[in-house]
């Protein structure tokens, strides 16, 4: 099942999709789409209101689709999770995840513009899959237990500035978490129809021209264990983010490609998760 959020910012619509892609308002089932819905049971409600014919139809032509979550309590990225990326930026592959926060307030829509920084000279893309926990997790005995706390998948643009990131701080947030810096979506597809996430592609694009096509089964740690190792370190909540990696491609990793600019068109893709098309502007 795929789960969105159609309007303006503050103002979406919680929806879903049925299996020949028609969208169906969620209102009579819940407020939003967020971590007391997914919590609550919120997914299987939506799931029998849609089977039951119970949902109206939602005109969504021409309106803005928001990220399919709101507001996130967390966003809990991984870096350097595939090795060819990790080579391409010379740095060694890790032997634990490499974990850094990004302030939730960055997630926008798959479609809104990404503002570049004032000052930047190296906003830089990444393509993502994002883990959605729908129940709380913490202290999993294993990694066989993380697929009980899954809620869904989506694409995450992982948008990073370079000399913020890395030259300004021994940290990475300040080149992480301007604003803008995280497009969602466009849907919330949970793991029933995903499948195995290990077996997706990932591809990306800048002005038409392609830049990452990875595939998520050559992360160095897999999704199951990345949910599993997180919660022995913080507790893992309805409606958090995990940013699960990105594979090589990026401008960081290849020497004489251009960083965004503004006007600069952005198009990235998974497998079974839909598309995103951000267009980027000066803050």
């Amino acid at each position: 099942m795929k789960l969105l959020r159609v309007g303006e910012p503050g103002a979406e619509v919680p929806a879903v999709l049925d299996e020949d892609g028609a969208p169906f308002a969620l209102t009579g089932v819940t407020a939003d789409i967020d971590g007391p819905f997914l919590a609550s049971g919120g997914v299987d409600r939506a799931r029998q209101a849609l089977a039951e014919g119970a949902l109206p139809g939602l005109a969504t032509a021409g309106r803005r689709i928001g990220a399919p979550v709101a507001r996130p309590g967390k966003v809990v990225c991984v870096g350097l999770n595939y090795r060819d990326h990790a080579e391409e930026t010379g740095a060694a592959a890790p032997e634990r995840p490499v974990v850094f926060m990004k302030d939730p307030s960055t997630v926008v829509g798959p479609y809104d513009a990404v503002r570049i920084p004032r000052g930047s000279v190296k906003t830089d893309w990444e393509v993502e899959l994002a883990v959605v926990i729908g129940t709380e997790a913490r202290y999993l005995a294993s990694p066989a237990e993380a697929a009980g706390h899954i809620a869904g998948y989506a694409i995450s643009h992982d948008v990073s500035e370079r000399e913020f990131q890395l030259d300004y701080s021994a940290q990475w947030d300040l080149g992480k978490s301007c604003e803008t810096f995280n497009p969602l979506g466009p849907w919330l597809v949970t793991p029933d129809e995903v499948g195995d996430p290990q077996g997706l592609g990932l591809r990306l694009s800048v002005n038409g021209q392609e830049r990452q096509n990875g595939d998520t089964k050559n992360m160095i740690f897999d999704v199951a264990y990345l949910v599993w190792y997180l919660s022995q370190y913080m507790v893992l909540r309805p409606g958090d983010v995990i940013n699960t990696g990105t594979p090589a491609g990026v401008a960081l990793g290849l020497p004489g490609t251009p960083y965004l600019r503004a006007g600069d068109v952005v198009e990235l893709s998974v497998d079974g998760l839909g598309t995103q098309r951000q267009t980027l502007i000066n803050a």
